[in-house]
């Protein structure tokens, strides 16, 4: 992958944040700047975790409603009792 030129951006910050992450900093022997980016990336990571969570529960929903086809709370909680036994079962099937 080709390097893509890095480019300042500006966030303010209070003093107590600003001493939060210069704590921080010096008991990881780390730039404050290096914390920074290390939240930022977590922060970014997560979310985009979260919108794609969201999407999937929405398209789920949508494919629910046209098909009607579904496993109920009690099949999938006797399926999932099963998981690490000797006779473990397999998923349940999706019916109407």
């Amino acid at each position: 992958m080709p390097a893509v030129a890095a480019r300042t951006l500006s966030v303010k910050l209070d003093g107590e944040m600003r001493d939060r992450i210069k704590r921080l900093a010096e008991a990881r022997h780390r730039t404050p700047h290096w914390v920074m980016r290390e939240a930022i990336r977590e922060y970014i990571e997560r979310e985009e975790k979260r919108e794609a969570f969201r999407k999937a529960t929405f398209k789920a929903w949508e494919e629910y409603r046209e098909t009607g086809m579904h496993a109920t709370g009690d099949e999938v909680t006797a399926w999932l009792e099963t998981w690490g036994e000797a006779q473990e079962q397999a998923a349940p099937a999706c019916h109407k």
